[in-house]
């Protein structure tokens, strides 16, 4: 079986954390000589019981002025390595829209990062990384972030 990682979606949420699996989207399409997609989820959800007022325009467009700063900093590092790279930002559940994206896109690989939570804080938060690799049919190649504590 050859497996060509032609289309590689890395999805960021802009943390420094999610650095390392931002180095790795942007290598492995240096080397596989791909096109990397670049996105970022605005959870849409997380806002969905709130009244639509003046507030929650402003939160929004706040979250969807972090997005773009986002997108287009994994887009500067890939450009700067020499990858092509398209940026796209999301709104909805974050790993429905990363699932949802991917198989539209017909994209070879999704790269991602974790914080590597366990315990009470994976089981009362969830983990987007978990969800997607859970329920993807497309690979995924998550890759822990490196936490700025000292453990």
């Amino acid at each position: 079986m050859t497996t060509e990682f032609k289309k590689i979606f890395i999805a960021t949420d802009g943390s420094e954390q999610n650095r390392r699996a931002i180095e790795y989207g942007i290598e492995l399409a240096k080397i596989a000589g791909g096109k990397l997609f670049v996105g970022y989820v605005v959870d849409t959800a997380a806002f969905a019981s709130i009244p639509m007022d003046a507030g929650w325009e402003m939160m929004y467009e706040l979250l969807e002025t972090e997005a773009n700063d986002a997108v287009q900093k994994v887009e500067k590092l890939a450009k700067k390595a020499g990858v092509e790279a398209e940026t796209v930002v999301l709104e909805g559940h974050p790993s429905n829209e990363i699932i949802e994206f991917a198989q539209k896109n017909g994209i070879d690989v999704i790269v991602m990062g974790t914080l590597g939570k366990s315990g009470l804080d994976r089981f009362l938060l969830g983990s987007v990384a978990e969800k997607v690799t859970r329920n993807s049919t497309v690979p995924v190649l998550v890759v822990k972030g490196v936490s700025s504590k000292k453990e």
